[in-house]
């Protein structure tokens, strides 16, 4: 591969599903109701709630931003059904933002990608992160990790605000700001992911792609470059 810039998932890719799975989701159901009622008035809370009674709408439920319990119930509801919805994960990441400084948890990592996202920073490889988790979720989640502050390896972060990640427009919008930054094509941008249609929405805007198998074993002719490790990438 001939990579100038390296745009990587989180969840599957660069840490344990688990740890958000069986760590970050429970925590943030447990303290979301107390967390609104208690930050209700704050301005940032306030626009997310507009936000989720606005999508709410949409999908035919009339659920008003003032109806503080019911907005509390329909985030319950979206939270056990794993929506990957941008007021939600505004939210979350509000309410993580909590338990990350009063270190309820870290962030686990696993050891391979902290250690070569260190290596392609120093290398002057820019590292850029795409998550279904807002911005502000992925920004806690890599200043508090296991590893210590990694945040600073990072020169930017997108979230579903571009778009969903299985959409290859979304990879264009992408791309489209990453080019105001540097001098680069489509072709020039790898892609790190454990899910393959993320992996085919990138590749059908034009960029590299590489599947991280983590959990499974590695198919025999897989329809991207496939490995285990950040380890066995090569650039």
């Amino acid at each position: 591969m001939t990579v100038k810039l390296i745009l990587t998932d989180i969840e599957g890719t660069t840490s344990s599903i688990s740890f958000v799975k069986d760590v970050l989701f429970p925590y943030a159901a447990q303290h979301l109701p107390d967390y609104i009622r208690t930050h209700h008035a704050d301005p940032g809370v306030q626009q997310q709630l507009r936000a989720a009674a606005q999508l709410a709408a949409t999908e035919g439920q009339n659920t008003g931003a003032d109806d503080q319990e019911a907005l509390i119930a329909l985030l319950l509801q979206w939270i056990a059904a794993d929506r990957k919805v941008t007021p939600l994960k505004a939210l979350q990441g509000l309410i993580w933002e909590a338990g990350y400084k009063n270190r309820d948890y870290a962030a686990h990592m696993y050891a391979d990608a902290t250690e070569y996202l260190q290596r392609w920073h120093t290398q002057g490889i820019p590292l850029y992160v795409y998550s279904s988790g807002s911005v502000q979720a992925q920004k806690l989640f890599f200043a508090y990790s296991q590893d210590g502050d990694l945040l600073p390896l990072f020169s930017g972060h997108f979230d579903t605000s571009v778009g969903g990640k299985r959409e290859p427009d979304s990879y264009r919008s992408i791309l489209a700001e990453l080019q105001k930054q540097h001098d680069i094509q489509a072709e020039d941008v790898l892609f790190l992911s454990d899910i393959t249609e993320e992996l085919d929405a990138a590749r059908t805007a034009g960029m590299q792609t590489c599947w991280l198998v983590r959990e499974a074993t590695i198919p025999h002719h897989p329809d991207h470059t496939a490995v285990s490790s950040f380890a066995d990438i090569v650039l």
